[in-house]
């Protein structure tokens, strides 16, 4: 999700000061693992209820004002920061902790988003000891660093910094660059010449969603520009109406398509316009494609290469939404669509460019054992990962050829990123699993073999040590719900356990690797990964099933599998936590509202939880296709099913929570966690409500090494202490 707005007045010191007083003498009396010797929490601010009758609905907020992140608010935030940091720290063990998760992912050094162009490989590294990634660039030469974010953070103060983003040109001797402070991922656009490392051109604000291609001549780059906003606009106008824009070194960026622009094809104000420019010479056409918010499927149209940037160009719509396509690839003459339409499992299409949609062909089909994931067009094949539950496979279909190849990978694991490009045989990829880091791996089809790049550095981190069990919680309503579990080979007993969940989007838990996540298995923690409803682990059907009104089924299927992993013994609920963030905050706040005795604790991070007011927020208009609108009467009802805040009860007893916000969050406003905090606050439960904010952070995004690792070390005292674990208890020294 993307960003979040309203107004508030003083407090009523007194009135607060007594409830917090009250709340925490419940907290004390009810809660034999109640921090000791801490003191009240501060003051709420004083509530603003706004009470509005929807489609025949009563519905009192409370805390409206909280929408305004007016001084009041934002201070409250801070201090409730504040006492959430000192009740961690005076966790005794927290300190050695901290050092240990620091040690042991400085350890590693990662590697991300690899691509290769003009006979150069350009990818993001995290350097074993480094804060941060920075852009290299690897050649005969060897590898160097294009963008040094340490040395630019420490031009800047030491603020933290983060590349959002890069696109290297065809010919590899330009690379576009996003930049952005303090997890806001608000990025400002640069282009730097490889050779020499001079930024040669920008940088341009408002560049958020970056570059979509270069043109094959790697002279113009097209880009995704946000408006400049007016002091009098609404929230909800700050991702509405994005402008593409094409640049040539040299000359100021010129729009080029959109709502507001006076050329193509017409776009409404929550559409972004993508263009696809093949870096093929090849190719004979271009594809504009509209991005409706974060809808998966999309429209699309062709036009020759040669009239992209003409007022006159003539586009001829080749996709709608309706025809069920979700992403593309395209190599000389021929376009390669991966749709669900009639196919739940996913097929792959081919066209060629200037024919209708009708004229397709069927290159791989759907089957009900399989998931198709992605394409991707190289000059000897067209490649597709395809997935057997959380697994990857590959398959390789010749160009000019319908014959399907399965090859087999080098490991069981997950296909995490993947790399062709129409001028070049082979194929770049990251492969991975829940206990094994990642490996990139060049595949050469003359040879039918892979070659490990080596890149990044494995750390101290021992797989034997753990096993990975696949198997099925079964759901409410029947349902067969995949639940991966990671624990010691030899597990003695019952175990303190944290189970994972998502479920929005079509996005899919798979088998990844997560070195904080293996911090936590080192420290002794079983670890689930519950694949809900609304993810897209078993296809378009299984989305579907945790979506509008059957969303339920997403926060009930994390509910099957803590009920599975207690019944097979694997833990027990005074030991059992679960996890989830941004769109997964739905299905946390849910599932603890409805079984709130299941559970010892919450991780609720950056959660989406007040669904009935998200659409007023600035990232709201974009996820209206995912989550609906209060405005039909239908979405309003699925809203409040799915609304955390509106659901929390007076005196019921809900698990520790520790909730987390960044203040610079552009996809879950910093309201939105602040209001379900203030709400289980209010609640009076006898067990804490913890809200921490990082002032330095947003979404996740961004975020330093040294803050992910300060995150994951407090999650895991968090869980130690709720499940009292001896000398955990927070405690004034």
């Amino acid at each position: 999700m993307r960003s979040f707005h309203s107004g508030l007045t003083a407090m009523l010191i007194v009135a607060a000061a007594a409830q917090a007083v009250v709340v925490g003498a419940a907290q004390a009396a009810d809660d034999p693992l109640a921090p000791l010797g801490l003191g009240a929490r501060p003051v709420l601010p004083t509530p603003t209820p706004v009470t509005e009758t929807l489609w025949g609905v009563e519905i009192t907020d409370r805390h409206r004002g909280f929408e305004s992140l007016s001084p009041p608010v934002v201070a409250w935030m801070k201090d409730e920061g504040g006492y959430t940091r000192r009740v961690l720290d005076a966790i005794g063990p927290l300190a050695e902790l901290r050092q240990r998760v620091a040690a042991f992912t400085a350890s590693f050094g990662l590697v991300k988003d690899y691509a290769s162009e003009g006979g150069r490989g350009f990818y993001l590294e995290r350097r074993p000891g480094s804060d941060n990634f920075d852009l290299m660039v690897r050649d005969g030469a060897g590898a160097h660093a294009l963008v040094d974010m340490t040395a630019l953070r420490a031009a800047a103060g030491d603020r933290p910094m983060a590349i959002n983003y890069f696109l290297a040109s065809p010919d590899g001797n330009r690379v576009a660059v996003g930049i952005s402070e303090g997890g806001s991922e608000a990025a400002s656009l640069s282009v730097y010449d490889t050779a020499s490392g001079r930024r040669i051109g920008g940088p341009i604000d408002r560049a958020q969603f970056g570059p979509t291609s270069w043109s094959a001549d790697s002279a113009t780059l097209y880009f995704i520009r946000l408006k400049a906003l007016e002091p009098s606009d609404a929230p909800t106008e700050k991702y509405r109406d994005p402008m593409l824009q094409f640049w040539s070194q040299g000359t100021a960026p010129v729009a080029l398509y959109g709502s507001k622009a006076n050329r193509g094809p017409k776009f409404g104000p929550d559409e972004t316009p993508v263009l696809l420019a093949s870096p093929d010479p090849a190719a004979k056409v271009a594809l504009l494609l509209s991005q409706n918010g974060v809808q998966n499927e999309i429209k699309a149209w062709t036009a020759p290469v040669s009239a992209i940037g003409r007022a006159d160009a003539h586009w001829t719509r080749l996709l709608d939404r309706a025809d069920g396509v979700t992403t593309s690839d395209m190599r000389g003459s021929t376009l390669f669509l991966l749709s669900h339409k009639g196919a739940p499992t996913f097929q792959v299409l081919q066209v060629e460019a200037g024919a209708p949609l009708s004229s397709a062909t069927v290159l791989v089909r759907a089957r009900p054992d399989r998931v198709i994931e992605s394409l991707h067009a190289a000059s000897d094949a067209l490649y597709v990962t395809t997935l057997d539950g959380v697994y990857s496979h590959l398959l390789r279909i010749p160009t000019g050829s319908t014959t399907i190849e399965e090859i087999a990978l080098p490991m069981r694991g997950h296909i995490a990123e993947f790399f062709a490009d129409p001028r070049q045989p082979g194929a770049t990829f990251s492969l991975e699993n829940m206990i094994t880091p990642t490996t990139t791996y060049h595949f050469d089809p003359a040879a039918k073999s892979f070659t490990d790049l080596h890149l990044g550095t494995a750390g101290a981190f021992d797989p034997a040590a753990f096993t990975v069990s696949d198997l099925k919680a079964r759901a409410h309503d029947g349902a067969e719900v995949p639940f991966s579990v990671v624990q010691p080979r030899d597990p003695s007993g019952p175990r303190t356990m944290i189970i994972e969940a998502y479920g929005s989007y079509g996005i899919s838990e798979l088998a990844d690797f997560s070195g904080r996540r293996a911090v936590a298995m080192k420290e002794g923690i079983s670890y689930g990964v519950c694949h809900v409803r609304g993810g897209g682990e078993l296809g378009e059907a299984w989305r579907l099933g945790g979506k509008d009104s059957h969303k339920p089924n997403t926060w009930r299927d994390l509910i099957a599998c803590a009920d599975d992993a207690v019944a097979r013994g694997l833990t027990t609920p005074d030991r059992l936590f679960i996890i989830g963030g941004s769109a997964g905050g739905i299905t946390m706040g849910r599932a603890m509202e409805e079984r709130p005795k299941l559970f010892a604790g919450v991780l609720d991070m950056v959660p989406a939880a007040n669904t009935l007011r998200s659409e007023f927020s600035p990232n709201g208009p974009d996820n209206i296709p995912e989550f609906g609108t209060i405005t039909s009467k239908q979405g309003f009802a699925n809203l409040y099913e799915m609304d955390s805040v509106v659901h929390v009860r007076k005196g019921t007893a809900y698990p520790a929570i520790l909730i987390s916000t960044g203040l610079n969050d552009p996809r879950v406003a910093p309201w939105i966690p602040a209001k379900f905090a203030a709400s289980l606050i209010e609640a009076g439960g006898p067990n804490p409500v913890l809200l921490r904010v990082d002032t330095q952070a947003g979404h996740g995004m961004g975020s330093t090494r040294a803050q992910g690792d300060l995150l994951a070390a407090d999650s895991i005292a968090f869980v130690f202490w709720r499940a009292g674990r001896p000398g955990w208890r927070p405690q004034a020294r």
